[in-house]
Parts: C-alpha cells; structure tokens; sequence
C-alpha cells in the first residue's frame, strides 16, 4: 500500500459494514481488514478483535484474550492472520482455543495495530519449566476496567495440566511471581 492509499484510508474511516455493527460510542475501530472467504472484515477496536461476517454476525476477542496473532503477508498487500485465543478454564488458569486463520486481501494498518494492541495487554512474561515435562507461561496482563494486573497460567502443548503434579508446581510458580510482587 503507498502512503497516498494509507493516507487516504485512513482518512475515509471504516466501510460502512463495519460502522454498522460498532453502535457502542466508545468502541472506535482502529484498522480493518476484508476477509476472503465468506466475505465479512476482520477488525481492530478499542476493545479488541472483531470479526464480523457476511450477514453482519459479529464477535469480539478482548485484547488480554489474545495468546498470540501471527502475520504472514504477501506482496498484494493481504496475508493472513493466525490467531489464538485464551480462555480460563478455572481461576489463574488459560488454555489455548484452537488458532483459527483469517485471510486478508488487504491488511492495510491491521498487523500492526493488532500488534500494539496485545503487546499493551502483557505487562511481564516468563514461560517456566515443570518437573517431569512440559513448561507454562506465567503472564501478567493488563485488563480493562481492573485496577491491579491479572496474572495467569498457560499450559504449554506439551505440559499436562490435568497432572495433579503439574497443577501443583504451576500454582506453585504463579504464588512466587505474586509473592514477588508483593511489597515487604
């Protein structure tokens, strides 16, 4: 994209499709993206994700629910995003949802506001081993409307997070990174 087309892009402000589903005054939409199968726009907002389809169905991933987003673009200005999303499967704990793929035929500022947007989120990180096999992210995020940060555990692939052992070493790991914090 030249900077003439970014500029007059950004300028112009969101397709109507997308306009059209953002009624809330306080969600704005930052960049955007037409997805190529089925139609429909992937989004960034101030709130996080979007993804609205064809028929204006529409779905948001909060920014401190994104795991990760990968971008793989091509020289047409598309490419693709990959992301995770996390979900808490009890209190501290997250789990990676299964990645799902979107394909862009144009991306415009999209990758790297989503980039921003999840590197505001994630205040520290530190991925850790657990005995036996496997290693968890201990992460700290940033969440809207909170006034403390969120620390949380995410089970690697190849960590077994219904091993009692595991589970254990884990909420082990997340009171020391709490501990820490804590002043003395």
């Amino acid at each position: 994209m030249s900077l003439l087309e970014s500029i007059r892009r950004r300028f112009a402000g969101p397709p109507e499709p997308v306009r059209a589903v953002l009624a809330d005054p306080d969600e704005r939409a930052l960049a955007w993206g037409p997805i190529v199968r089925d139609g429909g726009w992937l989004v960034a907002t101030s709130r996080g994700l979007r993804t609205i389809d064809a028929d204006g169905a529409t779905d948001v991933l909060p920014w401190h629910r994104v795991g990760s987003a990968r971008w793989t673009g091509t020289n047409d200005g598309g490419g693709s995003f990959t992301v995770t999303a996390l979900t808490e499967v009890e209190p501290g704990v997250q789990a990676r949802e299964p990645a799902v793929r979107y394909v862009l035929s144009d991306a415009g500022d999209l990758p790297a506001v989503v980039r921003k947007r999840v590197d505001q989120t994630v205040l520290t990180s530190r991925r850790t081993a657990l005995p036996g096999r496997g290693r968890v992210l201990l992460v700290a995020r940033r969440v809207p409307g909170q006034a403390e940060r969120e620390w949380t555990v995410v089970f690697d692939e190849d960590a077994d997070r219904h091993d009692p052992e595991a589970r254990e070493a884990a909420r082990q790991k997340l009171s020391e990174a709490l501990a820490a914090e804590q002043p003395t």
